[in-house]
């Protein structure tokens, strides 16, 4: 069973939640001595896979707070693990921080007791995907974007379009992309179908990869469905993706930097490109839960994570961008020019994911997102 239709029910569920949102805390105590997290993979790390990228153990003892973590490999887990409650915080993409606020899962933050807010990139302090009226309801962490990763063995120059994983045909070592290619098991990978015909019939008129009309939408669904035939995996596991280009014949594929850092620290042949075509993305949001029990240590955590001492290492790690542009000038420890290489200045290229509404701003009516999430299940199922 796919991660995506595991999930399914949990995420219909979310619709109804009807816990009260609590008012931000006025002040900040001594911390409870624990902190429960949910994040993505290689997000929080405390130096066991490389001693060097460790941003946990000094929070920990200038904290007291023992910080607990539980990956999640897609939105959709995220959200499922918020909804079953138990965790304080969660390091949510904006296609799950909207339904998050939406379902009442998380709770406002009071920025003015995390003092480094001011220090995030004005592109990031208001964003829609964790902004509401006003109302602050996470603080940014990092953001990045979806990257096509290649096999440089086989492609002895960067591929320049996406049709590589969208389209059958012959790469440059002279065989077929079938069952070389992998798509992300998660909907919102729809956006990247809907980013590609942007460019490859702009007859469609699709303005926003997030934001399509029924027959925007069909002409997706079909695209999809022609790459099924292609996939070798829906991909949702990092580590399991790595596996499978090392070991499966997989070369190309929608990915993230840390996949691509992490091959290349095992001297693989793998590199990264953002095509033409451009790239969707993640704007990643630290997101309180409105149960939480450790309040605050999870508003230590959030004024932590804005320092160059996790921003810095965390995106040389990561392959993403600091939200504070202060970061950029820290040294991590490679010693890299992380922002220039992680795309700081081309921030406003990137379509950042966010939660398809049936209301929406570029053509008044667009399909849901629960519409794609029973889609995208079924042409993964071959239907």
């Amino acid at each position: 069973m796919s991660q995506t239709r595991a999930l399914f029910i949990g995420l219909l569920a979310v619709a109804s939640a009807t816990s009260s949102l609590a008012a931000p805390p006025k002040a900040i105590g001594k911390g409870e001595g624990q902190l429960n997290i949910i994040a993505w993979a290689g997000y929080i790390e405390r130096g066991e896979t490389d001693k060097a990228y460790d941003w946990t153990t000094s929070f920990e003892k200038a904290s007291g707070c023992k910080v607990n973590v539980k990956t999640a490999a897609t939105s959709d887990e995220m959200v499922s693990l918020m909804k079953a409650g138990g965790h304080d915080i969660v390091t949510a993409s904006g296609d799950a921080s909207g339904r998050l606020i939406a379902s009442k899962l998380v709770q406002e933050v009071n920025v003015g007791l995390v003092p480094s807010y001011k220090n995030i990139d004005s592109r990031l302090q208001n964003a829609a995907w964790h902004t509401v009226d006003g109302k602050h309801y996470g603080v940014p962490y990092q953001s990045g974007p979806n990257v096509l990763m290649y096999n440089t063995d086989v492609f002895k120059k960067a591929p320049d379009s996406w049709s590589v994983v969208f389209e059958e045909q012959t790469l440059p070592d002279g065989k077929s992309n079938k069952g070389r290619v992998q798509a992300y098991d998660g909907a919102i990978y729809m956006a990247d179908a809907a980013l590609y015909l942007m460019s490859k019939k702009p007859e469609l008129g699709i303005k926003d990869p997030y934001e399509l009309n029924e027959k925007q939408y069909a002409a997706v669904l079909e695209l999809l469905r022609g790459q099924k035939k292609l996939t070798h995996r829906y991909w949702h596991d990092a580590t399991v993706q790595m596996n499978d280009f090392k070991s499966e014949g997989v070369v190309a594929s929608g990915s993230w930097g840390f996949m691509v850092n992490s091959l290349k620290g095992e001297k693989k042949p793998i590199a990264s490109v953002v095509p033409k075509e451009g790239a969707t993305g993640w704007a990643d949001t630290t997101m309180l839960h409105v149960n939480a029990k450790n309040v605050n240590c999870a508003y230590q955590w959030m004024e932590h994570q804005l320092s160059d001492q996790l921003q810095a290492p965390l995106a040389e790690w990561f392959g993403t961008v600091p939200v504070t542009p202060a970061a950029c000038k820290a040294k991590a420890p490679n010693g890299s020019d992380f922002c220039k290489i992680n795309g700081f200045d081309d921030l406003n290229k990137i379509k950042f994911w966010k939660t398809p509404q049936a209301k929406c701003a570029s053509q008044g009516t667009c399909v849901p997102y629960a519409k794609w999430a029973m889609d995208y299940i079924a042409i993964m199922g071959g239907r």
